[in-house]
């Protein structure tokens, strides 16, 4: 048996606003929506959104909304960064910058407030 990828899993409120968002300021496109769950893909990184809009399903509540984070190698970091950077959605604590452990890195957040670490290795 041979792991091959793990794909992230975000909660948000709205799908059709997260995936604009995704879509729009972000290198995504969606690969399929529906009401509750939408797939999305950036060159080799697939992402899964999922809707936490439903307050009386457990695990589905709207607080877990903005609540999760993932990481996202990526081959040009100061690039997205940029980009990032003019799309308004760089985490505030989140700046480009140099990690001990080899990575070029920042924090960006999406429409829900979900932390996306965008990583590369140098």
């Amino acid at each position: 048996m041979t792991m091959l990828s793990a794909v992230p899993s975000l909660p948000v409120l709205d799908i059709a606003a997260a995936v604009q968002f995704y879509t729009s300021k972000l290198p995504f496109q969606c690969r399929y929506q529906e009401t509750g769950m939408a797939i999305l893909i950036g060159d080799q990184v697939e992402l899964h959104l999922w809707a936490a809009n439903q307050p009386d399903v457990p695990g589905g509540e709207p607080h877990l909304a903005g609540r999760a984070s993932c990481s996202i190698r990526v081959d040009d970091a100061a690039d997205l960064h940029e980009r990032c950077e003019q799309a308004g959605i760089r985490h505030p604590n989140g700046p480009l910058h140099r990690t001990d452990w080899g990575t070029l890195e920042f924090t960006a957040l999406d429409h829900d407030g979900n932390a996306l670490r965008f990583y590369q290795n140098v």
